[in-house]
Formats: C-alpha cells, structure tokens, sequence
C-alpha cells in the first residue's frame, strides 16, 4: 500500500534485459513516486522519492520507437521527470496558473490540461493553446508515426471530445455521457492508429475512429449492469489468444476483462469486485516469470495484482494438501510484521496520551482525504452521492433543507436511522444517519430531489480514528436539479417561452443559469451567446436556454419549467438591483402534451400500489385456502410476483405523490401564467386523479 493515489498515477515499466519481470511504478498524493518489483510474492523497493505536492498524473515516456522507460509525473503547474533508477533529469514549471489535471507525452511532445485550458509544449517550449468550452477530463495524441500528424484529443465535461489541429478546434464528437478517460485502441490506436476508446462517468464505454475529416463511431456499450463510472482503460493479452483484451476499471471498485470474440463489439469475459474505486489499471507480468497479471491501484493506496497462474495445485485421491515452503514462509512473516504494527500502535498511543496530557498539549486534527461524487442518474431521476475516505468510515450524517427523498441502494450495508426535524424555524427538512461496518470505506446514496425547491445537502463524514474528526461536504440542489444536458431536442414539440430583457451583462444572466441548473460550466463561455439544450430526466420534457448580454430566451415543453426560471430568475435579479422585463407566450397544447407524458408514470404507479395493497389479504388467502388455483389469473400473478413488486416499491418511496405534486403543479402554473388562482380547485384535481382517466384529467385542465 501507498498513499491515496489519484486517476492514472501508476504504470509498469517495460521488462529490461533477461528478467521478464516488470517493476511497478506509483504516484501518490502524499508527492511521493514508489518503484518496486515482486519477489517470491514480496514487494523489493528500487527507488522511493521524497514527499512533496500530490501527484496528480503520471506517465511513461522516451523517444519514438524506443521503451517507454522515463518516468514523468505532474504535480501543480510542475512536470518532473525521473529514470526508472529514481534520478531526477527533468523540472519543467509550467506556469499555468491552475493545477495539471491530465497529461500525455509522446516523445518529446508534452499535452498537458488544467481545468478548461489546453497546453502543447515541445521539447518544454510553448506550440499550441486551446481554450474548452467546459472542464477537461482526459487528454491524448493519436501516435505521430501512423498519422504523420499531431493530433491531439480532449475529454471535456459536456459530453463532447474535441479533436484539434494546432490551437484549433477541428471538430467534436458527441459522446453519451461525460467523458472520464480516454486510451488508444490496443494500445497503439489500431491498424489505422486513428481508433480512441472512451469511458463515460456513468459507465459507458465506446470506440470512436477519428479521422482527418469526421469522427466514424466502431461500437458503444451501454451500462446495461448499472455499475460504477469508468477511471482506467488497458489494453493487454491477458487470455494469450494473440489479441489484446480491454481492462477496464471502475469507481464502484469493478474489474472487467472484455475480449473481442467476433471483430465487432467486444463481450465482458471477467469481472472482480474491489472495494474501493480503481484510480489505474495495467496489464503485465509482476509477480512470477511466465505469468501475465492485471495490476489494479485503488483509491487509498492498494496495489492489487490477479494472477493468471494457478494458485490450486491438485491434490492426490487421499492425500492431504500441505502448504508450500513459500506459502509457510510468507504466513509466517505476514504474523511478525502484524506484532510488530501492533506493538508499535500500542507505543504511539501511550505517547499520544503522554503528551495531550502535559501543560503544553496541542489538540492535533487528523487530516484525512474524502473522494466524494454527486451526480444525477438518468435511469432513474435520481441523485448519487459516493463518499470514499481513506480510512473505515464510522458514521455519516445527511442533513437538508430542502424536501428530499433518500431512496434504497442494494450495494449499501450501512444502517439508517432517521431523526425527526422542524422544518419550520431552521428549515431542516431531512436528517438521517448511516453507521457503516467495520472496514467500511465506500458508502453510495441516493435521494430524489423536487423541481423548484432548491437548497444545499450536507454530509457530515466521521471515520474511525482518534481523536474524533469530522468533515462537512456540501452539495448544491438547484431549482431545476432533474434536468441533465443533451446534444439537441425535438424541435417539433409545442413550446412555451420565457424572454428577459434587461441591463445585466453575460457573465450576469451565465451565473444565474449556472444557479438554476446542472451541469453547465462554471466559466462564462467565450463568445457573444450561448445555447445548451437540457432534458428532464423524471418526465422527459426539454429545455432550450439561449441568452447573451441583455437578452435571455427559455424554451420548454413543460410550462412548470417555465414557471420555476421565471420565479427564480426574478428573485436572482432583485438581489443585484437589476431591472428585468419579462415577457412569457405560453402555449396550451403543451400543458396536453405534458400531461400525456406522465399519465403512462402515473398508471403505472397507481397500478402497482393497488397490487403492493392487495399482497397481504391474498396471502393470508393463500394461508386458509392452502393453494390459490380458484383465484383470478391476474391476482395469482401478483402473488408470484409479490418479493418482486414489494422491492420496487420499496425502491421508489413517494413516487406516486411526486407525479400528484408535478401535476398539481402543471394545474396551478398554468392559470399563475393568467392570472388566476386555483389553488381551492385542487382537492377536486386530486379526485380525478385518484380515478386515473386521462380524458377526464385533460377535459379538467381545459375547462378549470
């Protein structure tokens, strides 16, 4: 184990000389660079570097053609470079003014990106600059010796990867979700050295061919399994069948091996579970000669190698498996290095005693590293929120102010409790505590939030250590919190639309989209005007936002939508004294049209409460009558599919009164938009949709 390591921080070096064996290189956040090799299953140290700033990337370089051999790790604004003997021959201070976050060399050609900016420096001498429209995740260089060009690739945050040519943009590639991390196909891009896999924050996976002209899509595989995002791509001949398999590691702590049975799309061989989120993965040979491994580093700092030797060696008829000499040996050792620790625990406690108990105590805080993740799933109009701390977490504790729902996660062993709150005088709507097990050091959640109640979720993360620590990680839940960003929107749809008009500036009414909604970059984007297209992920309605300097226009389907922007946009405005003169065209097909989106939810969810209702009286039937073949076929079926439909219902607490709250809602925003009040109308609204006829709700609307 190392220290906490961050994404792409380790490699293996390439086997030198007789000994086939590769060393296994490792950056950590502590800033200190780790080389060893394996040895009769011990770790053999060849060089370790002194602390410093936290490694953010490290990767392996040299001349073209050449084992790739040099080891160069960015920390900061800094590049240093190292010989796999652990000598210093490079520090290059970049002077960028945000921290490195990703980093690829090829040659003497070094791409490097900080936030939104692109650097390319060759022979550490500035070339090329780009500025991105939205954070950089990833970046890589198609191999100069197969495309005779520089053509370098970012992974940006909008779904987008951007392919450049100098410090222009050539084109962009929409991909299905936010691109986390990109690799070369095979290793080398292929036959053509044009082909780039991606991975996706919500677990997808793909392989895009670029081109000089257009980007040609190879295969896409969707996260069918719904697990974790994806952190590190490897290409290697783990199975020895002559083709290089995919590695893939996730931030759920999946291994996956994928093989390409057929030319086409490649099919999941293998998997393993870690426990932690995977920050790199490669594949090589580690351990034992003649043995090839996958190498894993999770977030805290574990290596973790899965072997494809044999670890069972067959035993006789009658014979009695005795353990090997090594394997004696290693138990062995395994036990006086854990006295050892023990010993030295107990030594350090008493010392830590000794001194908070002397007239010049210091109360120390323990620091400790939190990798947290808040993200919207578009499955399920749901939040997750994945903490990760360094060491067992003991307990954390949710707290919000606004509305929220705390759904079920099968992955989660946690134990919840919830406390009652006053939501009336601190506006405290929700407090529930998880105490997690031993060893525990991933926790996941998932809450469902309410469009148009917008505040801040707080977790309060305890780990087990002494003395007592506590960190507060704070988390925004915006007014329209459901809506995710997409490529384009059915422009067919009938709209309402919301116009601003007033004295505010660009980078003005840019923060106050960013207040209202997810996933829109934080900077203010270059040029005159901007246009980001959003769909709501609970109903399935759009959202069209285009605004510029003294000018906003919004565009929906869903007149609540509208309703929520004008309300809080005004209120943004009031606070900075702006003068804002709203002018809305409301359509009243799209009120019908919204309307027909829900009702197949809202059936839904009717129909599975009655059933979930029904379960017990018929199993008590069940019970009296010893079988149930004179029952109904339909209430035979909800018997044996009763665990089924209890789970989901369990799974979706208050789904059936979010849809009631939205049409509620659709009902009061529409007549708010002319001028009338409705709100005594709405008892007889709930009636009608206890009845759930669709003609009947629409006819309502129209005549209110």
């Amino acid at each position: 184990q190392v220290g906490v390591t961050a994404q792409k921080t380790m490699r293996l070096l390439p086997a030198s000389g007789r000994k086939a064996t590769q060393k296994v290189v490792v950056g950590d956040q502590d800033g200190v660079i780790t080389c060893f090799g394996i040895k009769k299953g011990e770790a053999v140290p060849v060089f370790k570097t002194l602390p410093g700033q936290q490694i953010s990337r490290l990767e392996l370089g040299g001349a073209l053609n050449t084992p790739q051999e040099k080891i160069f790790v960015a920390t900061r604004s800094e590049v240093r470079g190292f010989t796999k003997r652990g000598k210093q021959f490079l520090s290059f201070e970049t002077n960028l003014t945000d921290s490195i976050k990703a980093m690829y060399i090829s040659g003497a050609d070094l791409f490097l990106c900080a936030s939104y900016i692109y650097n390319h420096y060759c022979d550490c001498k500035d070339q090329h600059y780009y500025l991105s429209g939205d954070k950089i995740n990833d970046v890589l260089c198609l191999p100069v010796d197969k495309v005779n060009c520089i053509t370098p690739v970012l992974a940006c945050q909008d779904r987008v990867l951007r392919v450049l040519q100098g410090s222009d943009l050539l084109y962009e590639v929409e991909v299905p979700g936010p691109p986390t991390v990109l690799a070369l196909n095979n290793g080398n891009g292929g036959d053509s050295g044009e082909e780039i896999v991606y991975g996706t924050s919500d677990g997808k996976l793909g392989l895009i061919q670029i081109t000089g002209s257009k980007p040609i899509p190879k295969w896409e595989i969707r996260n069918e399994k719904k697990r974790g995002g994806i952190l590190c791509i490897d290409s290697f001949d783990i199975l020895g069948d002559g083709v290089k398999e995919l590695l893939i590691g996730r931030d759920d702590g999946m291994l996956e091996i994928y093989n390409f049975e057929s030319a086409d799309d490649p099919v999941l061989r293998y998997d393993h579970a870690l426990s932690e989120s995977i920050a790199s993965i490669q594949g090589g040979c580690v351990g034992k000669d003649g043995y090839d491994e996958v190498l894993a580093s999770t977030y805290s700092g574990w290596l973790t190698g899965l072997t494809t030797e044999p670890v069972h060696r067959e035993g006789g008829s009658g014979e009695e498996l005795k353990l090997s000499q090594e394997m004696q040996s290693k138990i062995s050792s395994l036990r006086n290095e854990l006295e050892h620790l023990q010993m030295k625990v107990l030594q350090e406690r008493e010392k830590y005693q000794q001194s908070s108990q002397s007239s010049t105590a210091v109360s120390s805080v323990p620091a400790f590293s939190v990798n947290d993740k808040f993200t919207l799933n578009k499955d399920d109009a749901s939040y997750s929120l994945i903490l990760e701390v360094q060491t067992a977490i003991d307990n954390v504790l949710v707290q919000s102010d606004v509305p929220v729902d705390l759904l079920d996660v099968d992955k989660n062993s946690a134990v919840v409790s919830f406390s009652s709150c006053d939501s009336e005088p601190n506006s405290n709507f929700l407090l529930a505590t998880y105490r997690c097990q031993a060893n525990t050091t991933r926790l996941e959640l998932k809450v469902r939030s309410i469009e148009g109640q917008y505040g801040t979720l707080q977790a309060y993360v305890t780990p087990r250590i002494q003395p007592k620590t506590c960190q507060v990680h704070q988390y925004q839940i915006k007014p329209l919190s459901l809506h995710q960003r997409t490529h384009s929107i059915d422009h067919d749809r009938p709209m309402n639309t919301l116009t601003l008009k007033g004295q505010f500036s660009f980078a003005e009414i840019h923060s106050w989209v960013v207040f209202c909604l997810p996933e829109v970059p934080e900077k203010t984007p270059a040029g005159e005007s901007i246009t980001f297209y959003f769909q709501n992920t609970f109903l399935g309605t759009q959202l069209e936002s285009t605004y510029r300097k003294g000018e906003g226009c919004f565009k929906s389907d869903n007149i609540s939508t509208i309703s929520i922007l004008k309300d809080v946009l005004s209120k943004e405005a009031t606070k900075r004294k702006i003068n804002l003169n709203i002018s809305y065209d409301v359509n009243e097909e799209s009120v019908r049209h919204t309307l027909k989106l829900i009702h197949p939810k809202l059936e839904y969810q009717q129909l599975l409460a009655k059933k979930v209702h029904l379960i017990d009286a018929l199993r008590e039937l069940q019970v009296h009558e010893g079988n149930v073949d004179f029952l109904l076929p339909k209430y035979r079926s909800i018997l044996e599919e009763a665990d089924q439909l209890l789970e989901e219902y369990k799974r979706q607490p208050a789904h059936l009164e979010r849809l009631y709250g939205m049409i509620t809602d659709l009902f009061i925003d529409k007549f708010k938009f002319k001028g009338t009040n409705v709100k005594t109308k709405v008892p007889l609204l709930l009636e009608i949709l206890d009845g759930c006829d669709q003609d009947g709700l629409i006819a309502f609307f129209e005549a209110a």
